[in-house]
């Protein structure tokens, strides 16, 4: 009998400049989503939380925090992009383009922009991304610059973790 690995990521060797990755899987917000990401950021604006607050401004809703857009956006992308990264280096050029409610469906892609080899640690390459997230209607919600050290393909560090057992299927 086989064994079959599943998905495990990029390795360094596998990204190429102007490669265009759209993540596999949409994830539509819930108001409970926003208030507990809200409340467990200590994030106190009330367009947030407060429905009635947030009715009265010009988007008449509640709005989705920004810092939980950014964060399901890049979540989203980790597969794709980080799933073997060693640290995350840099996240520049954060654009919040349109607004985000309660209800609306994200999803993300992510264009490769360089790759080059570190020169601090020969186990490791630096990737650069441009990610955007996209509700869905197409409408841009998100966009920002991420720069990842990821691990080559030789390398040990995600090697022979996964557990043995002497109890045969």
């Amino acid at each position: 009998m086989a064994v079959v690995e599943g998905w495990t990521g990029r390795y360094v060797e596998d990204f190429t400049v102007g490669d265009i990755y759209r993540h596999g899987l949409g994830r539509t917000i819930t108001d409970v989503d926003n208030a507990w990401f809200t409340m467990l950021t200590l994030n106190t604006n009330q367009m947030h939380f407060n429905q009635h607050y947030a009715e009265r401004s010009s988007f008449g809703q509640l709005l989705v925090n920004s810092a939980f857009t950014l964060a399901l956006v890049a979540g989203m992308s980790v597969s794709d992009i980080s799933q073997n990264a060693m640290a995350n280096l840099g996240w520049t050029d954060i654009e919040l383009p349109n607004p985000v409610f309660g209800g609306d469906t994200l999803y993300a892609e992510s264009l490769v922009t360089d790759v080059r080899e570190s020169k601090s640690r020969p186990n490791v390459g630096i990737v650069s991304v441009k990610t955007r997230g996209l509700n869905q209607r197409g409408e841009i919600v998100i966009r920002f610059n991420r720069t990842a050290m990821v691990y080559r393909r030789d390398a040990p560090q995600d090697k022979g973790l996964f557990p043995e057992t002497n109890e045969p299927f």
